[in-house]
């Protein structure tokens, strides 16, 4: 199956992500998993390059699958202050998975005649804005409070707190801090990403041309 290595490497990126969120850097400001799950649009770009937007939509559907089960498993986890996985969370994380995944794989292919760097560059720092404003807005957002139960609103209350904005500005809710910095991660790999990008893609095409 073509595609296995590509599902492969979207699970082991989205289950790695789900496990090292919970390891925190730069007092809580950030998390590893931040610098883990940006390469789950490297997969996607890379398959879409080399066989296409309908097999890169089916490696996302399976990254997706894949958190489902991450997110069900991490509400079983116990840890100090509650469950590894609140309910407000998880279904962010889905939503913004599934949202920016499959805006990546709609851009790049617009993008995919033009210069190699084009496609990969432009789609991923499109969708990594989308997925970080859906998931921080729905996973924290006091505005959402009416979309979810008292106990699931009751579990993200910490991040809308106040507190110096990226630990140095005014005042504003915690949340904010946490979505800019994990942007900032983003675009920065967004551009690091253009290097394994670029050696994948040549190595396969001149794999596969060496077959044909």
């Amino acid at each position: 199956m073509k595609l296995l290595p590509a599902i492969l490497a979207m699970a082991a990126i989205v289950v790695a992500s789900n496990v090292l969120v919970q390891m925190l850097l730069l007092d809580g400001l950030l998390t590893w998993g931040a610098f883990t799950y940006p390469f789950a649009f490297l997969v996607t770009d890379v398959t879409n390059r080399l066989y296409g937007a309908p097999a890169a939509r089916r490696v996302v559907v399976a990254g997706f699958l894949t958190g489902i089960v991450c997110s069900l498993v991490g509400t079983q986890v116990m840890l100090e202050f509650g469950p590894a996985v609140t309910l407000r969370v998880a279904v962010a994380s889905g939503l913004a998975f599934l949202a920016a995944q499959l805006l990546d794989v709609a851009v790049f292919n617009r993008l995919r005649a033009g210069r190699w760097w084009r496609a990969p560059l432009v789609s991923t720092l499109v969708s990594s804005t989308v997925d970080t404003a859906i998931f921080f807005s729905v996973a924290f957002s006091a505005a959402l409070a009416g979309a979810f139960p008292a106990g699931a609103n009751a579990a993200v209350e910490w991040a809308q707190g106040p507190a110096p904005f990226l630990t140095a500005g005014p005042e504003a809710p915690l949340w904010l801090s946490l979505a800019v910095a994990d942007w900032g991660v983003k675009l920065a790999l967004a551009l690091v990403a253009l290097v394994p990008f670029r050696l994948i893609v040549g190595r396969l095409l001149h794999a596969r041309a060496a077959i044909d």
